[in-house]
């Protein structure tokens, strides 16, 4: 695999090695297909060809093209649990039971317990709020929380993001009578733990086909559900069942934020989503919009890098509850502050990070140039916050292009050690944290393909990074493939236009399992490089034909940004995106990767 990628590499650029070490290959499309598809794009042959490399066929083209919840949207009762969770739901809505929802601190967790709260307002009720505290509590339900919730009068505790895993929580819950409903997204193994219903699309015994939702996701089916129940029933709040669609814009911010892959559902979930954000109906997120300096918050960028840090940074460094409110909350002058203190604490947030991550940098290199042959790192430390290991993971995670986990402890964190993985394509570190749980490396832990946590002695982190290298050598094939660097077309810089961006923008959104095009530049000399922030290096790719802004994001002290000086001939890869700046509409590279040319 390698070889190969080095060979097509080479025939298209005649390049041996690029600054990242990743191999760039030329997507290659069907030519009868492309010509088949051309006419579902206005006849645009780079769109037809980002269709048929993205294996769209002409017959589902229309609905990828324009993906509608009528096309999409799954059955409720295809759920294993659903239609008996929204029984109790509604049940408890029309007794005016007492009920809580016990809610993950990340954007999905906080996105979910959002939409049941307004929901539940559209009823006239007050939803029960319970997130627990990251360093005082850890992840997911505990027995003391479920009796604390029991004592402080809950009739019926609703976790969302959360729970599937929580057998000793659970088994409390049913020794003390507080029904719990599960709804949930984590991958499962063996059978449930008791609950009055559990829904989890990635339940063992689940055959709903719908294991790619976030948790925003199941929720929002489930409220469908709850809406379909009640309909059936012939009852209502005064003011009519309540309309779940402005509800969307949650859904989106969830599970774009969750990484959930955007086919299926998900696709319509984000794009119809992104519409009714961009209508600032609500006051949380427009306030949050606006300390983070977006006028208008309508693309998956918005959504992911400026709005999801920020709501995830309560959980993280601070009050781990500040997210859900604000998410909730129809009070503008409430959402205002709750805002700004997110913001304050995504401050607080970055400078922790920025702090670890020179440290988990550091021992990732000793550990490669020990043994360059391993397939995962694992760096710790004592002290390093637990709030922010995962974001470090995900920066070595993109650095080095290996499944990557970080762990902390002590300093008032606890005596055990959490820790935080990432991976990449092809390599379920989810699977394999779940697999030394089993055998007794670890505490516990689990979670999906591509992330996941856990719970270890600190004397246990060296033997679980033996155990993780030797479990990960098997993935060679699969690290090696996660290399490659596809690219879907060469450009030219001033080819590059807003109107190019428009263009592709048609085949959108983009995300996990629904990539961004990704151009190349061939031959371009490299001028005006100048530093930006921290560590960020902005310069213009120029050509005889033209020019083009390009920026490499956190690259200064990188093998990239070394490539990237001033009268360099250079390949570039990257993605094109439009910029607004004092009226004017530009368009830039964001690099990806760089080679000598």
């Amino acid at each position: 695999m390698a070889e190969a990628a080095r060979q097509t590499h080479s025939r298209l650029f005649e390049v041996d090695q690029s600054a990242t070490g990743r191999f760039w290959t030329l997507a290659e499309a069907d030519e009868a297909l492309v010509r088949r598809l051309a006419p579902s794009v206005g006849g645009s042959d780079l769109l037809a060809r980002l269709l048929a490399t993205r294996h769209v066929d002409p017959a589902s083209a229309a609905s990828y093209l324009a993906p509608t919840l009528r096309d999409y949207f799954p059955d409720p009762s295809s759920f294993a649990d659903m239609d008996k969770a929204a029984q109790i739901v509604l049940d408890a809505i029309l007794d005016r039971k007492q009920v809580t929802v016990f809610a993950d601190y990340d954007v999905d967790g906080g996105t979910s317990s959002a939409i049941l709260a307004r929901y539940f307002r559209a009823w006239g009720l007050d939803l029960g709020l319970y997130v627990p505290d990251r360093l005082e509590e850890g992840y997911g339900p505990s027995p003391a929380a479920f009796r604390h919730l029991r004592d402080t009068g809950s009739d019926l505790v609703i976790t969302v993001d959360c729970g599937a895993a929580a057998i000793a929580a659970l088994n409390e819950a049913e020794s003390i009578g507080l029904p719990i409903v599960v709804i949930d997204h984590h991958l499962m193994s063996g059978e449930h733990p008791p609950s009055a219903a559990l829904v989890n699309p990635n339940r063992p015994d689940d055959t709903s086909g719908c294991g790619h939702l976030a948790a925003a996701g199941v929720v929002f089916v489930f409220v469908a559900a709850l809406n379909r129940l009640a309909r059936e029933r012939g009852i209502a709040p005064e003011s009519g069942l309540p309309d779940i669609m402005p509800f969307l814009d949650l859904c989106a911010l969830g599970t774009l934020c969750d990484m959930a892959p955007l086919h299926g559902v998900n696709r319509a979930f984000v794009r119809q989503g992104l519409t009714i954000m961009a209508r600032d109906q609500n006051p949380g997120l427009r306030a949050l919009a606006d300390v983070a300096g977006i006028g208008r918050t309508e693309t998956v960028y918005h959504a992911t890098f400026m709005l999801g840090p920020r709501l995830n940074a309560g959980g993280r460094v601070g009050d781990p509850w500040i997210a859900a409110k604000l998410l909730a909350t129809d009070d503008r002058q409430e959402a205002i502050e709750l805002a700004e203190r997110l913001h304050a604490l995504n401050d607080e947030r970055k400078a922790v990070e920025s702090a670890i991550l020179d440290q988990a940098m550091a021992q990732a290199e000793q550990a490669l140039a020990r043994n360059p042959e391993r397939g995962i790192l694992v760096a710790s430390g004592e002290g390093w916050h637990p709030g922010v290991i995962g974001i470090v993971a995900g920066r070595m995670k993109d650095r080095y292009h290996l499944p990557s986990i970080v762990i902390g402890w002590g300093e008032g964190l606890g005596p055990v050690a959490k820790g935080s993985g990432r991976s990449v394509t092809g390599v379920n570190i989810g699977e394999a944290i779940t697999m030394a749980a089993r055998e007794g490396i670890i505490l516990s832990g689990g979670g999906h393909a591509m992330a996941g946590g856990l719970s270890l002695e600190p004397s246990q982190v060296a033997a679980f990074d033996d155990w993780m290298v030797a479990h990960m050598a098997q993935f060679s094939a699969e690290r090696t493939a996660a290399l490659e660097l596809k690219i879907d077309a060469v450009l030219a810089p001033g080819a590059a236009s807003p109107a190019l961006v428009d263009q592709i923008a048609q085949i959108g959104p983009f995300g996990i399992g629904s990539p961004e095009p990704i151009f190349a530049l061939q031959s371009v000399h490299v001028t005006g490089v100048r530093p930006v922030g921290a560590n960020h290096v902005r310069f213009i790719a120029e050509d005889a034909g033209g020019r083009l802004e390009c920026i490499a994001w956190r690259a200064a002290d990188t093998p990239l940004g070394h490539v990237l000086t001033n009268g360099a001939r250079v390949h570039l890869t990257g993605k094109l995106k439009a910029d607004e700046w004092n009226g004017r509409r530009r368009v830039q590279l964001d690099v990806a990767d760089a080679a000598a040319g």
